[in-house]
């Protein structure tokens, strides 16, 4: 044909010879042809073997995977978000219904408080769909800040909803030394016939939804306990018998 050319040697090197360098013009896809090896072409493919396309497929696929996963995070948490908005556990609601002094006794010079006392507690879980999980409950009694009673434990269980729980322990306390601005400011109380001897509930307790059960959360209960000297009650010496009125704690999650 009048316009084939034909292969054309293009460069000899002198020294070691590494084959015959042709260029042939007839073919559309320009390859180099190295006598010895294979022919590539050399603008499909990059030293690392793949392709400007495999890459681009690669790149593409990486960034749908991670829109993916992206996405779903974020419908998890708002699924998450909705259900707590919608469901919002209410703390349980506590109550100091009875606290019968049998000796609370403060001995004069040395102040060691010897107390003696039967409290009664509720608790009501107020959540139309959570129940409540209680763990390691123990109720203790203190004057000003100074314990004065050992923790007595109570018992552990399930609350369902709106559902009372009520616990009668007795608490002891057998010659607790109290301090000295304590020991006589408990003095002045005792003589103004007024005593502020709060009961405190420690422990944990975990919010239920159907079948998921949340992790464990602290949970810290304080009952003002109020006590008037009732006159009308014979007493024995040192011993003196308080009146009681029902109140509600303050409750800490």
């Amino acid at each position: 044909m009048a316009n084939q050319i034909s292969p054309r040697k293009v460069g000899h090197h002198s020294g070691p010879q590494f084959g015959m360098l042709y260029i042939n013009y007839r073919s559309s896809a320009r390859f180099v042809t190295v006598q010895g090896f294979d022919r590539l072409p050399m603008s499909e493919k990059n030293d690392s073997g793949y392709s400007d396309a495999d890459g681009e497929r690669r790149r593409r696929l990486f960034i749908w995977m991670f829109g993916c996963f992206l996405s779903l995070v974020v419908l998890v948490f708002f699924v998450v978000l909705v259900v707590w908005l919608v469901l919002r556990p209410i703390r349980p609601l506590f109550y100091l219904q009875d606290n019968s002094v049998g000796q609370l006794n403060l001995t004069a010079g040395n102040g060691l408080l010897t107390s003696v006392l039967q409290v009664t507690l509720s608790s009501r879980n107020p959540n139309d769909r959570i129940g409540i999980y209680y763990h390691d409950l123990v109720a203790y009694t203190r004057y000003r800040g100074q314990q004065t009673t050992a923790a007595a434990a109570l018992p552990a269980g399930y609350q369902g909803h709106n559902d009372v729980t009520v616990w009668s322990p007795y608490l002891f306390g057998g010659g607790v030394p109290l301090a000295t601005d304590l020991s006589a400011a408990l003095s002045q109380d005792q003589q103004a016939c007024r005593i502020l001897l709060s009961v405190h509930i420690d422990g944990r307790l975990r919010w239920k939804v159907g079948a998921w059960t949340s992790g464990y959360f602290h949970l810290h209960v304080n009952c003002p306990g109020f006590l008037v000297l009732d006159f009308s009650r014979p007493s024995d010496a040192g011993s003196y018998y308080y009146r009681f009125q029902n109140t509600r704690c303050k409750v800490d999650v």
